[in-house]
This record gives C-alpha cells, structure tokens and sequence, in this order.
C-alpha cells in the first residue's frame, strides 16, 4: 500500500453561537458502521507498510529493553497486621503475582527478599494475573483491597479497556471464591472495619463515578445506595483515612471538593458532610490523634493558592487552626498521617519534596526535610500500611537514577535503601547526565526545561532529540528514570521535558496561567523550549522530535499547526486533538466536568471563539507538516479514538507536506494502551523506532 487510506468525505453541519461549521468526517464516530474499523485497519495496514523497514531496528530496541530488565524480581514487600504484602514477576510471564508472607519476627522491621528462583518461605500467593488474563487480550487489574483482618480479598478486572470493572471476593484463608459478584463498578474497594461491607463506586453512562454504594458480604440482598452526586461536575470517590478509623467520600470537580465521613466500625450509618462545598474552594481531610482527642488535618486553598494546612477539631471543622501556613513558593500536595509524625509532600522549585512534621504534646512539632544529592529528582511518601511504624517507606528516582525504595529512620533521620530497580548488562549513571534549564516564553516567563543526555554527546547541533511535554490539570511531569530511553539516549539522542504552564511544577499560579483563556500559553511554552534546544547547540529543527499524549496530544497537535517547521517529526499518543467538538458535546464521556479545564463553549461565546482558536482539529491548514504519528486505542474512554481518527484524515486532505502521516489503533485496548509488560515493550520499542527515524537516526539498511 504505497498510498494513504483516504477517509471517505460524508459533510456535516453544526451551528454553535452564529458560527456554521462543516464537519467531514465526523462518520467516523461510529465505530459500529463497518466502514470505521475498515478504515482503522487500511490505516494500520499503511502505518505497517510505512514502517516496514524498522522491523529489525524495532526488534532490536525491544531485546534491549528486554535484555536490561530483570524479568524475575519482587518489589519491596509491604506490612501490614502479621503480613509482609508484595508482587513479583516470572520471566516469560506478562503480569505481576500478588502474594504475602508471614512475619517471622515482629521486631524486625527488614523486609524479606527473593533468594534467587525460590519462592519466599512461607509464601501464599493472593492472586496471579497471569492466570486470570487468560483468554483474554486486554486485562487490567483496578482494586486489589484486603480486609483490616486480612482474611477477605478484593479485587476488581476490566477485560476491554473500557474501565468498567467487575468486583469478586475471596476467603484467603481458604483459598475459596466467595460467590460475590459486582459488576459494571470503577475500579476501587473498599472495606468497613470489621469486613462486613465493600463500599465501591459506579460510573455513568459518560464514565463519571457518580455513586458509592454498599455491598454486604455474602448476603442475598441489593446492595445499597449510600450517596449520588447529580451534579456533573463532580467526581466521587470512596476510600479509608490512614488510621483506618473512617471511611471517607470524596466528592470534587476541577476546581471545588467536599468531603464525607462515617466511622469505619458503623457501616450501616450515614456519612456526614465535614465542610460543605464552596464553589473554588478545594479541601482533603486526614484523621490525626493530637493530645488524645480526634482531629482532622485539612488541605485547603480559600484564601490561599498555594494550600495551607489546617488542623481542626472532628466535631466542629469550622474550628480551625494553622499548621503550615500558605508559601508563594512553596505548594502544598499531600500528608499522610500516622500516629507519632506526619509526612508532608509538597513542591518547590519545580521538585517534590518530603518532610517529617512530628505530633507532639499541644499539636506539632517543625517539619524537617529529607534530602537528597541530585540536582534534579523525585521523591514521594510509598506504601505505608501500619499506623505506627518506625520507619517512612518513600519511593525516589531521578533521569539517571533507577526507582529505588527507601525506608526513612525516624529515630536517627537517615535513610535505609531497600531496593534500586536493577538495570542488567552494566548500565553505569556514571555516563550520563541531567541538567535543568530554562526557556524564555513570548511574555518573557522563564519556563524549566530537563534535559538528559549521554556524556559523550555533542553540544554542537548534530545531536538527535526528543521534546516532552503535557501542561494540563495541574499535572507535573516529574524527573523519572525509564530503561527503554536508554535506546534513545545510547544512540545519541538528547531528552528533555518542557515542564510548560498548565502543569503544577511551579505551584498553583504555573496551572493557572495555561487553562481556560491562558491555554496557548501551553503551546507557546513548548514552542520555546524547542527553539531554546535549537539555539543552545543541542539540537537543529530537522532532528527534533516532539512527543506528548492524551492532553498532551493536544498539545502536539497544537504545536504542529502552530510551529510546524520546529521539528521533524511529532509523536500524538491517545491524543486530544479534536478538543472543541468534544467539549461541545456534553453527553461525550467527561465533557462537562471538563468546562472547569477549559472552559464552557457550548453557552459561552468567548470560550468557544478562543477554544476553536486553537483546537487541533480545527486550525489544520495548508502547512508544510513534519513526519506524523498518532496512535490510539479503539476502547479508549478519555480521548475517543474518533479524534485522532479525524485529524489524521483531515491532515491528510489539507496539508501541503511529503512527509507521511500515520494512524496506529490498537484494536483492543484502552487509554493507557496494550496490557502486558512484553506487550507494552513492542508497543514502546515501535515508537521508538518511529522516533528514530524521524530524527533521522536510525540506520539505513
């Protein structure tokens, strides 16, 4: 098939706020008409015929990952109650195992570790994933939730990648399967004190978790509606605090939230609202014990964007006190509780940052930071399931410095290295680098950038490279180390991340300043970080690539329309690429919680004369496009694989380029992909090699 697929051209029409609008291939939404997956599949036959010639390279990148990772390995186990709780992989096999074993010694605080093949002593195994995931090609794992007394397991599957999951029960003890079944729930579970009751949500017809209901173990009986959210805006959730003492609903849109509480030992009770909601105004409560009387710490941003850390008393919250105080430099992101101390994450200087904030007599004592050497990293509280251990489990990692598991001495404040994912075949940080940088936006912000590079590469514009970006919802794309980007960087490739506006990673004001009507910011902030690695040595224009996915597709595609010329080729993964059609459409999954993103065009003028401005889909235009590839997922709920579908189509028809525009769908999969490690791998190891050859650096025979 030397020649593109080319979508039929069926016009429709739309009128939104005066403006008329000729939709060509809006057909394709259908994905029940025959005619869409036949044309997905031409699709995928061209991007296959295009990308012939990187079998072998693609081959090659997939040994290399394959060959770096250690296929048989445990994670850190975990305690809790007379357990040790971990997962662990078998060479050959796709999915993890979930197991336990039994604590030897209780004052003994060492986690146990794999002795070779062997099986820890005394192991149970939980669940093995690759047993339920037979005959299945898509397997997704949502709750895996044990009961306070660890005798009753929970967990939940999806088998389509629709995120709608099903719900089943067993004894451990036993091993039996108890006859339990929930289906049609979103992924968590959640238990009362004593295991009587699951607690689980249920999602709408747009994929909105709107319900908590409850579902009494073993009975033959409805289970029960606790709480429904009508409003749209709003997601809901259902979980324990730390102290396990009270379960916990939480309700939130983008911008308000609201919490409530039941004791965990009165599961037939009523919850009740501990601060109503304000519009604006953002809250999260964790259970603490101060002087033996029950409080809540409460997170919020009235008054304060950054967030500021209250304590106030369980039966009046209205009663508040200042813990931590709001910082223009400092944002405030989580605490977790337990009983002597509290962990504090927080973000500064575009890092995240861990303290310990000791409880005291009268409340609490000063926070005192956990360091770490690196000039760029990542740090962040782990799995910690007893209330009251001598050691904080926190998970850390930098561009060059493998995942690795610490457990914090709070008695001598030093930090005890439990495990560093190993990288086989003698990778070395030692030969590579990481640096920050900054860019310096059209109105003159400066704009971080990572970069990550072999030490050997050259800084004299020869060398290939990757831009990455995302700048939505207050996400921050943090440092993180990734064993296939060592194809990447090994052949010379520079890799960096534009940490853009729309993210958090310079607090609440760096999200604020690229959403609703600041969102080209977004798109202006990448566009100089690519000119900025261009006029810096690192890189030219024709061996610059750039990649993002889902909003970050967005974003790709709104850089391509924009700046075509500023790179040479741009990777759009489940990409939101048709953005006005989609928030137009309040009936599309996740479209109206989303107005507080992007703003409402549907009944505001404005927001639909800015958003058209910029949608992808809508501003492609007789531009000289670079190479293309936009990859997708036909069970995609988040960013339907309608949108790049379309782009792709209407690239196309109106692009003036020789360059070839691809569309991968994988036909049985969601948003996150292919399930399955070695799945994931090609998956990645085909990108990749698209990567390469877009820059011009992969091999010619």
């Amino acid at each position: 098939m030397t020649q593109p697929p080319l979508a039929e051209r069926r016009p429709t029409t739309r009128v939104h706020h005066g403006d008329s609008v000729v939709d060509e291939y809006e057909w394709l939404r259908d994905k029940e008409d025959p005619a869409t997956i036949a044309y997905l599949e031409a699709e995928n036959a061209y991007a296959e015929q295009q990308t012939a010639h990187l079998a072998g390279l693609r081959e090659q990148i997939f040994d290399e990952i394959k060959s770096r990772t250690q296929e048989t390995d445990l994670s850190v186990p975990v305690r809790h109650g007379d357990w040790w709780y971990y997962t662990r992989t078998r060479e050959g096999q796709q999915y993890a195992i979930r197991c336990r074993c039994p604590i030897t010694d209780r004052d003994d605080w060492t986690p146990p570790t794999l002795d070779g093949e062997a099986p820890i002593e005394g192991e149970e195994i939980l669940l093995d994933a690759n047993v339920e995931a037979q005959g299945h090609e898509f397997f997704s794992l949502g709750a895996f939730s044990l009961s306070d007394d660890d005798a009753l397991l929970a967990w939940s599957v999806d088998t389509t990648g629709d995120e709608r999951y099903t719900i089943r029960i067993k004894d451990v003890r036993t091993g039996k399967l108890l006859g339990d079944e929930i289906t049609g729930a979103a992924a968590g579970a959640t238990w009362s004190a004593d295991g009587s009751h699951l607690f689980y949500t249920v999602v709408d017809d747009a994929w909105r978790p709107y319900q908590v209901w409850r579902h009494r173990v073993g009975a033959d009986e409805s289970d029960v509606l606790v709480f429904e959210e009508p409003d749209e805006r709003y997601f809901v959730g259902v979980g324990r605090s730390q102290s396990e003492r009270y379960l916990v609903i939480s309700v939130g849109s983008k911008i308000t939230s609201e919490s409530r509480v039941l004791e965990a030992d009165d599961p037939t009770g009523e919850f009740r609202v501990v601060l109503p909601r304000r519009e604006g105004v953002e809250y999260g409560i964790e259970h603490v014990v101060v002087d033996g009387q029950d409080h809540f710490l409460l997170l919020h941003n009235e008054g304060a964007p950054n967030f500021e850390l209250a304590v106030v008393p369980v039966d009046d919250p209205t009663q508040r006190t200042v813990v931590i105080p709001a910082d223009d430099t400092t944002r405030l992101d989580d605490v977790d509780v337990f009983k002597r101390f509290v962990a504090v994450s927080y973000r500064r200087e575009a890092l995240t940052r861990v303290a310990i904030m000791p409880i005291v007599d009268g409340g609490f004592g000063p926070l005192e930071e956990i360091t770490f050497e690196e000039e760029l990293f990542s740090c962040g509280v782990g799995a910690n399931a007893e209330w009251d251990p001598p050691f904080l489990r926190l998970g850390y990692t930098s561009f060059v410095t493998p995942g690795s598991v610490y457990d914090y001495d709070l008695a001598s404040g030093t930090l005890v290295l439990r495990r560093q994912v190993p990288v086989l075949g003698g990778y070395d940080p030692a030969q590579y680098r990481q640096e920050r940088a900054w860019a310096t936006a059209d109105d003159g912000t400066r704009v971080p950038i990572s970069i990550v590079y072999r030490h050997d590469t050259p800084r004299d514009g020869t060398a290939p490279a990757l831009l990455y970006g995302y700048g939505s919802y207050e996400a921050s794309m943090d440092p993180g180390f990734s064993i296939p980007r060592l194809s990447l960087l090994d052949r010379g490739f520079v890799y960096a991340v534009a940490h853009v506006r729309g993210g958090g990673e310079m607090g609440r004001h760096w999200y604020e300043d690229g959403k609703l009507l600041a969102k080209r910011n977004t798109f202006t902030d990448f566009i100089a970080c690519a000119h900025y690695l261009v006029d810096a040595g690192w890189t030219t224009a024709d061996r610059l690539v750039a990649e993002g996915g889902s909003a970050g597709g967005l974003l790709m595609g709104a850089v391509a329309n924009m700046a075509p010329d500023a790179f040479a080729g741009i990777l759009a993964e489940v990409p939101f690429v048709d953005a006005l059609t989609s928030i137009l459409d309040p009936s599309l999954p996740l479209t109206v919680i989303e107005w507080d993103e992007w703003g409402d065009p549907l009944h505001d003028p404005d927001v639909y004369a800015y958003m058209k401005s910029y949608s992808p889909y809508e501003n492609v235009g007789p531009h000289a496009y670079p190479r293309i590839c936009a990859v997708t997922s036909l069970n995609d709920t988040r960013v339907l694989y309608v949108e790049p579908a379309k782009w792709v189509a209407k690239l196309r028809s109106v692009a003036v380029t020789d360059q070839p525009i691809l569309l991968k769908t994988e036909m049985s999969a969601g948003h996150g992909g292919v399930s399955g490690r070695y799945a994931a791998w090609r998956e990645r190891a085909w990108e990749l090699a698209w990567i390469l050859d877009a820059a011009g650096a992969a091999p010619t025979t």
